[in-house]
């Protein structure tokens, strides 16, 4: 359920805004709308400061950590900051020194121990020498009256020396520079420099140590960074400071507490701009298990838009268990599930009891249709084999043939995908309950189960119901007068006349496109079974068939269960975030809902 939100403006003293935001703070129930756009020294040289800690931390590198209850020196730690960043620029400057070298040095490897002071003294003698470099192909068109040597070839390039008694002679090439350093001394320089920057490394990977503190700092600095935007945000007049924010409904009580008590003047007031307001959701503890996967995706509803995670709950979790379809995989995902949570107890409890809720439907759902890790003896096995739903069995387990199987689950996926959708469409009716637009809302409902018919005429041949074409047109008819009731009625339909026949070939394509539910869960079952061919096909004979096969299985299950959870993230998610949400008119354009709080 989305909160119902009130808009907060609150008047205090200039001379006390500091305390009074930290008693605001203390408080932690106002999401801070800024009046004005933050802007100071301070928040600059605190952007400085939180940006420093940021490379601190990307310098020394991110290690797990055990949780620390020691008190943090936060000058001590901000002079360590310094320092790490000081070491990493001496690091850098040290590697560029290094590149330079060795470059230097790769010279000399092409062009041998030649030196800069070796070719003075040979021109004080009257001889001069010129290196140049160039493709191979000059070789044969070297001038006949010229000292040229090779000193050295690879490839695809020659490396030539002009010796000559003339200063200006020269070849129509590009020379080479030699360097100032002899080889010697490059050598020493390179490893003199090798030998500090193992030094840095190790002070850098000695101060890592303090990670735990470095990240308590940030908190802090993180902590001054909103609070100087809250305060630089605000508006005065004269003696008089204002903000403006968001709370809770139900919250408002406490803040009017506070405010009388600090002799604050406050307003509340319904939200007129409602893309402003901040979205925050609360729900039972058995429908917040399905929050993880909207961190996940990053989504957050707009204040005006739905709720949606009851729904999403109920239909991701048969989603997920038709994608995987696998009842052996979905006691791995459980067991899996028991082994993470025992190493990490003081995790948040949701995304574990999401996973057994998600591991239980799949095996539910295999229980029924007689996949076992795509095996079919296991399925007929007696207890397993009266568990099975024979319309819908991965195998031909019954008098049903394999086509008829998969006729019924193609039917069985639109009629998923026709009652999702009806779900969405009644959900936005209840909605507009007060208004015309929910007759339109009931029109779709029809539409919907329309073209529920119609994909089964289209898709599985099925003789299309006399009766199915009624739905169709009365849905036609209150989409098209009431999507946008007005009082000239003519003007409502005619706005909505051009859009309305794309759109209902657009919901007959959201509904077609639940049959990936079947796609993927056959090809799942599929795949399963093609590896285990491969692997017991021709049984095992010997010890080294053994490790085969068992290296086969392993591989292939492994394998089938990642693509299963990558289609969990293709389909399972895309068929609650567009096509249900889609048909709820959502945007998920909200922004969450983060309170000013120490």
């Amino acid at each position: 359920m989305i909160v119902k939100m009130q808009k907060l403006t609150l008047f205090v003293s200039a001379n006390h805004k500091d305390d009074a935001l930290n008693k605001l703070k203390k408080l932690g129930l106002v999401h801070i709308h800024n009046i004005n756009q933050p802007i100071s020294e301070d928040i600059t040289s605190i952007e400085t400061e939180l940006s420093n800690v940021e490379r601190s931390l990307s310098i020394i590198g991110l290690k797990n950590i055990e949780e620390s209850d020691r008190s943090v020196d936060f000058l001590k730690t901000k002079s360590l900051v310094e320092n790490i960043i000081s070491l990493a620029s001496t690091k850098d400057q040290l590697n560029n020194v290094l590149e330079e070298e060795k470059g230097k040095f790769n010279w000399f490897q092409t062009w041998g121990n030649v030196s800069m002071s070796e070719i003075e003294e040979l021109r004080n003698a009257g001889i001069y020498i010129r290196l140049y470099t160039s493709d191979k192909s000059y070789l044969k068109k070297l001038p006949e009256d010229r000292m040229i040597y090779v000193v050295n070839e690879d490839k695809y390039k020659v490396y030539l020396a002009l010796v000559s008694t003339e200063e200006n002679s020269t070849l129509d090439l590009k020379e080479e520079i030699i360097p100032a350093d002899n080889l010697k001394s490059v050598k020493d320089k390179i490893a003199s420099t090798e030998k500090e920057l193992l030094q840095i490394n190790k002070k850098i990977n000695d101060l890592s140590e303090f990670q735990a503190d470095i990240l308590a700092y940030q908190e802090k600095i993180k902590k001054r960074y909103e609070f100087a935007n809250v305060k630089y945000g605000m508006e005065n007049e004269e003696s008089i400071s204002y903000l403006q924010g968001f709370c809770p409904e139900e919250s408002t009580d406490i803040i009017k507490k506070e405010a009388d008590k600090e002799s604050w003047g406050y307003v509340f007031e319904e939200p007129d701009d409602l893309s402003e307001v901040p979205t925050l959701i609360k729900n039972p503890r058995w429908i917040k298990i399905i929050d993880p996967i909207f961190k996940f995706m990053g989504t957050v509803p707009g204040y005006q838009e739905y709720d949606i995670s009851m729904w999403f709950l109920i239909f991701f979790s048969l989603f997920f268990a038709m994608l995987i379809g696998d009842a052996g995989y979905g006691f791995i995902f459980i067991v899996l599930t028991l082994w993470a949570r025992r190493k990490m107890p003081k995790a948040p409890s949701e995304p574990f009891i999401l996973m057994y809720i998600l591991g239980g439907a799949t095996v539910i759902w295999g229980l029924l249709s007689g996949t076992w890790f795509g095996l079919e003896r296991i399925a007929q096995i007696p207890f397993l084999k009266k568990c099975i739903i024979p319309s819908i069995s991965s195998f031909d387990l019954s008098k049903h043939s394999f086509n008829d199987n998969q006729n019924i689950m193609m039917q069985l996926c639109f009629l998923i995908g026709a009652i999702h959708l009806t779900v969405a469409h009644l959900t936005s009716a209840l909605r507009n309950k007060k208004s015309l637009r929910a007759l339109s809302q009931i029109g779709w409902i029809g539409i919907v189960w329309s073209l529920y018919f119609l994909a089964g005429t289209l898709v599985l041949r099925h003789e299309f119901p006399k009766m199915a074409k009624w739905p169709l047109l009365i849905g036609f008819f209150l989409a098209l007068v009431f999507t946008n009731p007005q009082k000239n009625i003519i003007k409502g339909v005619a706005s909505t006349l051009g859009s309305l026949p794309l759109d209902i070939i657009g919901a007959f394509s959201d509904v077609v496109s639940y049959l990936r539910l079947f796609a993927v869960g056959y090809a799942t079952v599929m795949v399963a079974y093609s590896f285990n061919t491969m692997a017991l096909g021709n049984g095992i004979n010997n010890i080294i068939s053994g490790f085969i096969a068992a290296f086969i299985l392993f591989l292939g299950h492994g394998l089938n269960i990642i693509l299963g959870a990558m289609s969990i993230v293709v389909h399972g998610i895309r068929l609650n975030m567009l096509e249900f949400s889609g048909h709820l008119g959502m945007e998920w354009s909200g922004k969450e809902y983060k309170p000013f709080k120490e």
